[in-house]
């Protein structure tokens, strides 16, 4: 089981900025991406994903992943957050791991008492790409442009946790709550 691939850094926001961090929760690849909003505009702030393995306990996995979550929230001090919702697809039982991970990623933002967002897949390509039946390039590329990346943000999960972290930075502060 791995943390993440990227070398955190933390960087505190300031009193003026929104610090949001944007999470694809997943029991094998959760993919998380912070940003700051400031009058209006996005600054990539770092991403990155949360790897397990299928030959660990689901409830080991389960904990690895909410620790992780609660390093993430400790480095970077987010004060909104925005979790892709649940997709049932043709096979809802693929859909239970996912919704374990969601609940303990849940309860690691409701320890520090942040403001939740809860977006649809279909509301995050809406808002980033503007079409409700983008796919997963089309996400990645979308998500580089608006943040001014060189790369396109890998992996996909993490591309779509920035994808929610987007979305969440164009709710104007005042609906927050």
């Amino acid at each position: 089981m791995k943390p993440n691939n990227t070398q955190r850094k933390a960087v505190k926001a300031d009193n003026s900025t929104r610090r949001i961090i944007g999470i694809d929760p997943g029991l094998a690849s959760t993919g998380w991406g912070v940003l700051d909003c400031t009058c209006g505009k996005i600054r990539y702030v770092d991403h990155g994903h949360i790897e397990t393995t299928a030959d660990k306990p689901r409830a080991q996995r389960l904990l690895f992943i909410q620790q992780a979550i609660r390093s993430i929230l400790n480095d970077y001090k987010p004060g909104e957050a925005a979790v892709e919702t649940l997709y049932f697809g043709k096979n809802i039982s693929s859909a239970i791991p996912v919704a374990e991970s969601r609940g303990v990623i849940s309860a690691a933002l409701a320890e520090k008492g942040l403001v939740l967002r809860e977006l649809t897949p279909n509301a995050i390509k809406k808002g980033v790409v503007g079409i409700l039946k983008a796919d997963k390039k089309q996400i990645q590329e979308m998500v580089k442009i608006i943040l001014g990346l060189d790369d396109i943000p890998r992996p996909d999960h993490a591309a779509d946790a920035l994808g929610a972290a987007i979305c969440a930075a164009l709710i104007p502060d005042k609906k927050l709550g």
